[in-house]
């Protein structure tokens, strides 16, 4: 009789964890993110993933979050995680016309 009652409380807690942690991606075509803006939670991630025929290099200033994921090819992408609420303006390094904001709420 406790063996299905601690299943079904470990199969919550694994979901509960994998729905508080997403993976968002943003492809980079034209020089342009496929999104002006995505909406994110606390702990997700976004990948960054690069379409075009040449290098871009993905970085923000912001208060909330900085990175710099570095200058990378076609087919390959960089990934940063958002563990604080707030507003996160993303540019390319290379292309200063790319830009994008994240939202990240609880």
């Amino acid at each position: 009789m406790r063996r299905p009652i601690i299943i079904v409380t470990l199969l919550l807690a694994v979901s509960a964890v994998m729905a508080a942690n997403r993976e968002h991606i943003v492809g980079q075509k034209d020089k342009a993110f496929s999104a002006a803006s995505l909406k994110v939670k606390v702990g997700d991630s976004v990948s960054f993933r690069n379409d075009d025929p040449f290098f871009h290099n993905i970085f923000s200033l912001s208060e909330v979050h900085s990175f710099d994921l570095g200058s990378f090819p076609k087919g390959q992408s960089r990934k940063a995680t958002f563990n604080k609420e707030g507003r996160v303006e993303v540019e390319c390094a290379i292309h200063p016309e790319m830009k994008m904001v994240i939202q990240v709420e609880k």
